[in-house]
């Protein structure tokens, strides 16, 4: 299952952001994505939401801001950062902010975490599931859902660390570079227990 951003959503990451007030920004960027600077960030987002409101301006092209103008709050809010090294934390907040918004916008937790919970019920008895994520929040959810499932009974066994890529597969597919795949074995003894 691949929760990429589904472009037939009704709602996009330019109008989520101006619905949302500085902390739940904050929070979305930090949870959704690690992102070190979520709080200054999200300040200035909303600043300058404010601003528009105040101004009407929301009558443009609110698709700019959840691509050129996030990328300008990000640089503006990074400017602190000597020179050499700011153009590529630029580049990585950038990834994880809209790696937050694209999570926040297509309910990906909400869907990975309605996966999980059904999980049991489709697996056969001993039947295995291996689920490879990309980023640490849908990490830290599949890891719960595993440890919880097997102290109730229901997998028999649980990988107990993070499967990562070796340094060959890696360089072979750098997009492999930041998956980590987690294993549940189903209870083979009770397989109606859940």
């Amino acid at each position: 299952m691949d929760l990429r951003l589904n472009p037939e959503k009704g709602i996009s990451a330019a109008e989520r952001l101006k619905q949302m007030d500085m902390e739940e920004i904050a929070g979305m960027f930090a949870e959704n994505s690690d992102e070190p600077y979520a709080e200054e960030i999200a300040r200035e987002i909303a600043k300058r939401n404010r601003k528009r409101q105040e101004t009407g301006g929301y009558e443009k092209d609110m698709e700019s801001m959840s691509k050129k103008e996030l990328k300008e709050v990000i640089e503006q809010v990074l400017s602190f950062i000597p020179e050499k090294e700011r153009k590529e934390a630029v580049k990585k907040s950038c990834q994880r902010c809209f790696q937050a918004l694209r999570i926040d916008v297509n309910q990906e937790f909400e869907v990975l975490e309605s996966f999980l919970s059904k999980l049991p019920g489709i697996l056969a008895p001993g039947g295995r599931a291996a689920i490879l994520t990309f980023h640490s929040g849908e990490d830290r959810l599949v890891k719960y859902y595993f440890k919880d499932g097997k102290k109730e009974g229901i997998y028999s066994d649980v990988a107990s660390d993070v499967i990562r890529p070796s340094a060959e597969e890696c360089q072979r597919n750098p997009r492999a570079r930041s998956t980590k795949m987690r294993w549940a074995i189903r209870d083979g003894e009770n397989p109606h227990r859940m």
